[in-house]
């Protein structure tokens, strides 16, 4: 699923006013952690996570895997950070980020 870049710049936006739901460490990708992320995409569709890796060949190697088991897509990286995004179809309109936030940007 591709977005353009339209929402890839809303959702950079929206991803601007949220906080990391999950925190990744050195351990690596856990069951816990990847419930984790499972539970945040379900949610809120668009989700933080932090890559709290000091290597930054290996949070991206870990980026990629991350996105890889969650099905999601890569918004934006920044430093530590990485906005992701799954479309929830059923996703709670008071959970989901994208929804919440639609009404105070306008609809695209």
């Amino acid at each position: 699923m591709s977005l353009s870049q339209a929402q890839k710049k809303a959702f950079r936006s929206i991803g601007h006013h949220l906080n990391p739901v999950v925190t990744v460490s050195e351990n690596g990708i856990s069951e816990g952690v990847l419930a984790e992320l499972e539970r945040a995409l379900n949610d809120h569709e668009l989700v933080k996570i932090k890559l709290a890796l000091p290597e930054r060949d290996d949070r991206a190697a870990m980026l990629e895997e991350l996105v890889a088991q969650s099905a999601a897509e890569r918004i934006q990286t920044i430093g530590k950070v990485a906005l992701l995004y799954r479309h929830n179809p059923k996703a709670n309109p008071k959970l989901s980020n994208v929804k919440r936030f639609e009404g105070h940007h306008g609809r695209h």
